[in-house]
């Protein structure tokens, strides 16, 4: 079935709720490292069916957009064994698996994740890429999602596609935050489990403090109009887009590559310039605001399956000073950290998309859960 905008499901449901305004010119809803080459690839979007969030609200059809490269191998019983998903992080989409620092490490013959060999599955989340989101037309009237909500619908995603068990898990950042909640609600959901860049515990001091300022700057902005608005808030948008800059920067890395001040400005205003063109204003602030509720230290006795889980000592939003990693493991049944040291060549927060800063332990993790039972 193929699925009618969530704008008019509302409208034929509830005709009470008055239309938003009409949507901004379209624009992507992150910015995209081209790919190095053209992946032969498959997208597809799966419509969910009514889907109930969290908070109580539902939506009479959940749509999730997904990438897949490879093809499923199955046992003689049916089962697929060679399924692997990579989570992306907020703001992004599943198809920044396909840039060059990603897919040509992971992707090609002989690599960890060749496609000969694997079955990869990319989905945009919720709220992201050309999944379900607020800019699809209900702005400010969407659900309030959260990670949880995400969490459930990829597993319905796998579902859909036939998936039981993953052979393997991978997420970076908002997607490394997930795979705990993944090896906490579904223990058998994957062989083996790869977080990159994430801690196991709520969002709190610093980490939650310049999230909410990115909030706070879109909504301080008169031109955000409660969600209404007809052309981007600009104003708000360059206050996110510059804090994000900041959050995400890795400092050695940048000095290197601008070493003077002209470089480095011409390359900090391109790059907030590029942001703005590439966001809406409400889909961000869901997109920071789904992590209100995540928190999965309590139950992190509940993850068995064997976890490779990597920060980079160059992370900001993960700084390496914080005691979570060596409480964590401790807990956990067959969990190894590794803290990737900081380098000129590492890239803060975003390292976790630069694979050939993890790629050996990702065989590592591969070959040690290679003989574990399928299921």
């Amino acid at each position: 079935m193929i699925p009618l905008t969530l704008a008019l499901i509302l409208a034929a449901q509830a005709p009470t709720v008055s239309p938003a305004p009409p949507p901004a010119a379209p624009i992507a809803s992150q910015a995209r490292a081209a790919p190095s080459k053209a992946w032969p690839t498959t997208e597809g979007d799966m419509a969910l069916g009514t889907f109930k969030f969290t908070e109580g609200r539902t939506l009479p059809a959940l749509r999730l957009h997904y990438t897949t490269l490879g093809m499923p191998r199955r046992t003689a019983d049916g089962k697929i064994v060679n399924a692997v998903m990579v989570l992306h992080g907020t703001g992004g989409s599943g198809k920044q698996f396909l840039s060059p620092q990603f897919a040509d490490e992971l992707y090609g013959p002989g690599q960890p994740l060749d496609i000969r060999r694997y079955y990869i599955i990319l989905p945009d989340n919720i709220g992201h890429g050309l999944s379900s989101k607020p800019s699809d037309g209900l702005r400010m009237r969407f659900p309030h999602y959260d990670y949880g909500d995400m969490v459930r619908s990829q597993r319905l995603l796998l579902d859909s596609l036939g998936v039981g068990r993953l052979r393997l898990l991978i997420g970076t950042s908002m997607g490394c935050m997930h795979a705990f909640l993944w090896g906490e609600t579904y223990p058998d959901g994957a062989r083996a489990l790869l977080p990159l860049a994430c801690q196991p515990a709520q969002i709190a001091g610093l980490n939650r403090m310049w999230r909410q300022m990115v909030v706070d700057g879109i909504k301080a902005d008169p031109a955000w109009a409660g969600g209404e608005y007809r052309t981007q808030p600009v104003l708000g948008l360059r206050t996110a887009a510059s804090i994000s800059t900041i959050a995400g920067g890795a400092p050695l890395n940048l000095q290197k590559l601008y070493p003077t001040r002209e470089p480095a400005e011409a390359y900090v205003r391109d790059r907030v310039a590029k942001d703005i063109a590439s966001r809406d204003a409400n889909d961000m602030i869901y997109q920071f605001e789904s992590s209100r509720t995540y928190d999965p230290w309590p139950g992190l006795e509940r993850i068995t399956a064997p976890m490779t889980w990597i920060n980079s000592a160059d992370d900001f939003i993960n700084p390496r000073g914080l005691d979570f990693p060596a409480r964590a493991v401790a807990r956990m049944k067959n969990a190894q950290f590794r803290l990737i040291p900081e380098t000129a060549d590492t890239h803060g927060h975003g390292t976790h998309t630069w694979a050939a800063n993890w790629k050996a332990d990702l065989i590592a993790l591969l070959a040690r859960t290679e003989s574990s039972p399928e299921r």
